[in-house]
């Protein structure tokens, strides 16, 4: 299925201060960071464990021992989250899926996608986002094309998204609702469907040392 598919993780370094901030005060940065650097990890394994061309981390900072092998790095240009990810995605040579560091939940049977008569994967987050985009046949044009002056990190960001998409005339197919971790309340219903994820077990190690909360 997506074993000709390069896929990609966009992420942060998980550097306290830096990464999953809106799960302060709950949490101290340097909790924070380890739930991030947990949830990075799953990431990582679900990708790591799914048939591809490629595995490319798509990185804001610098890699550390928490990379496992098998992955290239490449740094994140400069700019807004729509650039970004145009970036990303434009520079791949053949059918690619992008993913965040937010979804420790992701399992390979999600990401093993087959492009059949499927233009471009899209994955809704529950927020009004999305957790996953892919396109059979990108080129810098055309990434540039569907994602520059999308508006990120809003309720209407996946609508605006699809409807990019729509508007290209590509056939997309619908990849299942994700919940992404941002504040606490996703972070406590993300660990209760994966228990078995390190970010779930970093969260019940924090959740029962009294500073945690």
């Amino acid at each position: 299925m997506s074993a000709g598919t390069t896929l990609l993780v966009l992420a942060k370094e998980p550097v306290p201060g830096r990464v999953k901030t809106r799960l302060h005060p709950a949490f101290s940065p340097a909790e924070a960071a380890r739930l991030a650097a947990a949830a990075l990890a799953d990431t990582l394994d679900a990708v790591r464990a799914t048939p591809a061309a490629r595995r490319v981390l798509v990185l804001a900072g610098r890699p550390g021992p928490w990379l496992p092998p098998g992955f290239e790095v490449q740094p994140q240009v400069a700019g807004g989250l729509d650039r970004r990810l145009a970036a990303a995605l434009g520079g791949c040579a053949g059918p690619c899926l992008l993913v965040g560091m937010d979804t420790p939940q992701l399992t390979p049977a999600l990401l093993d996608v087959g492009w059949g008569e499927v233009d471009a994967w899209f994955g809704p987050a529950a927020d009004g986002g999305y957790w996953a985009l892919g396109l059979r046949s990108p080129t810098p044009e055309l990434a540039g094309r569907l994602l520059h002056g999308v508006p990120m990190s809003s309720i209407g960001t996946g609508a605006a998204q699809r409807d990019r998409l729509h508007a290209a005339g590509l056939r997309v197919g619908l990849l299942p609702m994700l919940r992404d971790v941002d504040t606490v309340t996703d972070a406590d219903e993300v660990a209760a469907l994966a228990p078995a994820t390190r970010f779930a077990r970093t969260l019940a190690d924090l959740t029962r040392q009294p500073a945690a909360r």
